[in-house]
């Protein structure tokens, strides 16, 4: 069992940047996979970034590549999502989730979820 806490969320005008941090309970947390997804209001909610176990591998949705940086520290069982550059569309309610799968892509592929934490980008 998994439980992820997300923090960091917040208003900020467009270009700037914000940190979101995931603390995860558990003395497993460095065999999942994380993920940070996104929902924006009236849209489904889609994949942003992961880093592998090891923190060795991540992967970025293309509208966010290049601005966004996921980290993991699996001594203190947290990930962060460093955001720069931040645009309107970038709104949304942003999820981080634990995957037990080496790496994963797919909401269906995560186990564990957090909250949410809203993030709100002005023009």
């Amino acid at each position: 069992q998994v439980q992820l806490v997300e923090s960091g969320g917040g208003l900020v005008q467009a270009g700037g940047s914000l940190r979101l941090s995931c603390a995860a309970s558990g003395r497993t947390f460095s065999s999942y996979t994380m993920g940070w997804f996104r929902q924006a209001p009236g849209k489904e909610r889609e994949f942003v970034a992961l880093v592998s176990r090891s923190g060795g591998t991540t992967s970025y949705a293309d509208s966010v590549k290049g601005r966004f940086t996921i980290s993991r520290d699996n001594a203190k069982n947290t990930v962060s999502l460093q955001m720069n550059s931040l645009k309107p569309e970038d709104t949304a309610v942003y999820y981080c989730a634990a995957s037990a799968r080496s790496l994963a892509w797919k909401l269906s592929e995560y186990t564990y979820w957090g909250q949410g934490t809203q993030v709100t980008v002005s023009s």
